[in-house]
């Protein structure tokens, strides 16, 4: 099996599978693929843990199918594109290394990694799409592919060093990097900040990885640009979530 990256902000990744190679992917990511690939949608895939690996997977994010690609006898190409401006990043799985995800970031895999919940907070209707703050875990073992929007930036922390991220911006990281939410101190920070009213803490050691483009707030640019409706639709909810965030927050 061999792959690889073509573009830059609107990249694609392309695979070159030998006869029974395959690659795993949540359902509706195919971009395209020659004829000598089958495609096989089902809920139990790469030793997943059948029904309760997909509960896993949607209670992280995820989709309730997978989609198994398998060079069927002879070689075969498959691509998969990203659907917002971004870039793909590949990343190793197993011996103990383990990785955590934004909720959309999980592109595709190799068959023998699995994707469960790793993270999951109510943060307030409105603020993140009014499902809260979802992390997917991959773990297993091989490869899988990331798409994290807009530029990426890693960052290697040192034991104890700590980084603070508006949690939009978390694209990815290490399983060995500590995870908390926080909420920010101040009534005027929270309300006049103008940056949010959460903040994600990340303590190394361990690798990570933030995404300068949020969807959230390439939603809220776009919004600008929608029929009046749906303008005030959006940012209503936007406003009223936070509004909202804050006044449960006080109870």
């Amino acid at each position: 099996m061999q792959s690889r990256i073509i573009g830059t902000t609107m990249p694609v990744l392309e695979f070159a599978l030998d006869p029974n190679d395959s690659i795993i992917s949540e359902a509706g990511e195919l971009s395209w693929m020659s004829s000598s690939i089958q495609m096989t949608t089902h809920t139990q895939l790469g030793g997943g843990g059948g029904i309760f690996g997909a509960f896993r997977r949607v209670a992280g994010g995820g989709t309730l199918f997978m989609t198994e690609y398998r060079a069927m006898g002879v070689p075969g190409e498959l691509a998969f594109a990203t659907k917002i401006p971004g870039h793909i990043l590949p990343v190793e799985v197993g011996h103990g290394q383990e990785h955590m995800v934004h909720r959309h970031g999980f592109l595709c895999a190799t068959a023998q990694v699995q994707i469960g919940v790793g993270f999951q907070q109510s943060l307030g209707a409105g603020i993140f799409g009014g499902d809260g703050f979802l992390l997917q875990k991959i773990s297993g073992q091989g490869t899988a592919w990331l798409e994290l929007s807009g530029e990426v930036v890693a960052r290697e922390l040192r034991a104890g060093e700590t980084l603070r991220v508006h949690p939009g911006h978390v694209g990815a990281f290490e399983s060995s990097v500590s995870f908390q939410i926080a909420r920010i101190p101040g009534i005027r920070n929270m309300i006049f900040g103008g940056d949010g009213i959460f903040l994600a803490a990340l303590t190394g050691p361990g690798k990570v990885w933030l995404q300068t483009l949020p969807i959230s707030r390439l939603a809220h640019a776009l919004s600008h640009y929608m029929p009046g409706e749906t303008k005030q639709t959006v940012q209503g909810g936007v406003v009223g979530g936070i509004v909202g965030s804050i006044l449960e927050g006080m109870k």
